[in-house]
């Protein structure tokens, strides 16, 4: 049986608790162990990223009046050595359906009514549509400068839109006063280890699209939703033998905004300053020292977007095909900047994570 288990002091809490953390002010982390990894195991007859779901912690059905369609986005060669997986090609055009679905299947579960979450938009887009999809009452925060097409799109889902005057933390920081002021269940990406159970499949996919992890990974570096994702992702397909070695992460931040970089075991401490790459504009990760910390048994790299390579990034992405929002063409930007100055072994893989027209001001 499934359970939370607090990161700092180790205390355990069940399913249904709505504390969005440990009573000591430790996030929670998941217990739960998976079976080995087994294509065999995949639900080749359901197409979302449910298919996968002897591998997360369900215990029963009501997934299937949540899911959208979620994932089963396609992972296609850029270049000779450059991967990209579309996974702006979700039900709310971003990556954040996938660890939305079985988030909203927990509250779903749980008895959840009513939930608050903060965003830079896409997860906020996410949970509100998954909200709307199960039953459930929502309001998302967000902070002032978001693009509005992305809260039009939460709007649209019946959610309530709370734009705040202020930057992203400070938006963050908001949301939990009122979570604790009025005893709301805080379904967020960073606080609720669930998240990370939808977000694994980014990897699940392309191991059984490609029968294998391609060398390099590029992935975006907000509060880490993907990059946590795909760690348990990895470890899971080591320890059933699916892959024999750990592929190098690279772990990618905008330059006005990049509080991994250079970090020791603690985030630096940063005034991030205004960038295109919204997406990842997160000067205080929830989840940064577990992140710094986690022990990943391969290389990883933290690596720098150049600002003004981002919009040459997402214009060379179109003439290619794919329409992209900032955030996602940063990875590229900084892919692009890395590779100047670094060799790289092997092919690399980058996510397409959001969809161009969320991104449009």
């Amino acid at each position: 049986m499934a359970q939370f288990v607090c990161s700092r002091c180790g205390k355990t809490a069940p399913l249904t608790t709505r504390a969005s953390h440990c009573a000591c002010g430790g996030l929670f982390s998941l217990d739960f162990t998976p079976p080995p990894f087994s294509l065999e195991l995949v639900d080749r007859s359901e197409w979302s990223i449910f298919r996968y779901r002897k591998f997360m912690p369900l215990a029963n059905d009501l997934w299937r009046g949540i899911t959208l369609g979620e994932g089963m986005t396609a992972t296609l060669p850029l270049d000779e050595k450059l991967w990209v997986k579309l996974d702006y090609a979700m039900p709310t055009l971003s990556f954040k359906d996938r660890g939305a679905a079985v988030l909203v299947w927990l509250c779903r579960t749980i008895g959840v009514d009513r939930v608050v979450q903060d965003s830079s938009g896409n997860a906020g887009n996410s949970v509100a549509a998954y909200c709307a999809r199960a039953g459930i009452g929502c309001e998302i925060f967000v902070p002032k400068g978001t693009s509005p097409k992305k809260i039009a799109m939460i709007e649209s889902h019946g959610a309530k839109a709370n734009v705040f005057d202020g930057t992203r933390d400070e938006t963050a920081d908001a949301c939990r006063a009122k979570v604790r002021e009025e005893g709301l269940y805080y379904a967020n990406h960073v606080y609720n280890p669930f998240f990370y159970q939808g977000t694994k499949t980014y990897l699940y996919e392309v191991y059984e699209q490609l029968g294998r992890i391609p060398d390099n990974l590029f992935i975006p570096v907000g509060n880490g939703t993907l990059q946590i994702g795909c760690e348990l992702a990895l470890r899971e397909l080591k320890e059933a033998g699916c892959i024999d070695r750990f592929p190098h992460l690279f772990l990618v931040q905008s330059e006005r905004c990049a509080p991994l970089f250079g970090a020791g075991k603690m985030p630096r401490r940063i005034t991030p300053e205004p960038t295109l790459a919204e997406g990842i504009a997160i000067g205080k990760p929830m989840r940064g020292e577990e992140i710094l910390n986690s022990g990943y048994p391969g290389e990883r790299t933290v690596i720098l977007i150049p600002e003004q390579g981002i919009l040459p990034a997402r214009e060379a992405l179109a003439k290619k095909g794919f329409f992209v929002e900032h955030t996602t063409a940063a990875v590229y930007a900084g892919y692009l900047a890395y590779c100047k100055n670094h060799p790289i072994k092997g092919d690399a893989l980058l996510s397409l994570c959001g969809a161009g027209l969320k991104s449009e001001h």
